[in-house]
């Protein structure tokens, strides 16, 4: 393991980052307000409580993870494709530097943007309600594991893609509408036995519902499948791209 290739691939990526960090923290929690306005004020004018949360409250956790799931593969894909897109990936690959260096710089930096960017989150959330964490460590625990996965998904689609439209399609047809289905601005007990099995298809839901339980102690889902959702996936994209890397899938095109 060569940790200073990956630490340095880590430290210009964040470097990037802080470049612009107040237009990186100034769109999610801008869309972290108006959300809260729509959703908070509008809706939550009808819906009073949700298993006797205050509904304002309710929705944090789906706001958090709604922005770490944009935000980790939105950062993680171009992290990757910029180099790609440059000609500078070769530089990358004939280092004396593996996959998993290479890996660990990339998705670490962008799981990294990502957690801090919902961290801000949670704090905005206090002006508008007050949010009460039941768990503390799972809450960082789901947050860190659920950043990493989505980092790596988002890592493989910048290593798929072949132009910046390929690299919004997923994000956009994808990820957010399993978002917003997989129970951020509601719970999957409020819907009907039918459609409350076809949610419980989604994969985003058990991210979304073990979070939630660290906040307020229950769950659509049991914890354990939640825990072992986000290893799968982990597990998962961690195989995907060390294939990618053995095989020289997309990369030397």
């Amino acid at each position: 393991m060569n940790w200073r290739s990956a630490r340095a691939v880590f430290g210009h990526e964040m470097a990037r980052f802080f470049r612009t960090i107040w237009q990186s923290l100034a769109s999610p929690v801008l869309s972290t307000v108006l959300y809260f306005v729509v959703f908070g004020a509008a809706i939550g004018g009808r819906i009073q409580a949700v298993e006797g949360v205050p509904y304002g409250a309710f929705i944090v956790p789906g706001l958090m993870m709604l922005t770490v799931l944009q935000q980790s593969v939105a950062n993680a894909s171009f992290g990757i494709y910029f180099p790609k897109f440059a000609g500078t990936i070769y530089e990358i690959l004939v280092a004396p530097t593996g996959w998993i260096e290479v890996t660990l710089g990339f998705v670490g930096a962008a799981a990294a943007k990502a957690v801090m960017i919902a961290l801000v989150i949670l704090v905005t959330s206090f002006w508008f309600t007050g949010v009460h964490i039941a768990h503390p460590f799972w809450m960082l625990a789901f947050l860190f594991l659920t950043a990493i996965a989505f980092s790596l998904l988002g890592f493989i689609i910048g290593l798929w893609a072949k132009n910046f439209e390929q690299l919004q399609i997923v994000p956009m047809m994808v990820i957010t509408p399993l978002v917003f289905l997989g129970g951020a601005f509601y719970s999957a007990s409020m819907l009907p036995p039918f459609w409350e099995g076809v949610a419980k298809l989604n994969p985003v839901l058990y991210l979304i519902s073990g979070f939630r339980w660290s906040f307020f102690g229950f769950a659509d889902v049991p914890v354990g499948l939640s825990l072992a959702a986000v290893a799968l996936m982990i597990l998962v994209c961690m195989g995907a791209i060390r294939w990618i890397f053995l095989t020289g899938w997309r990369l030397r095109e």
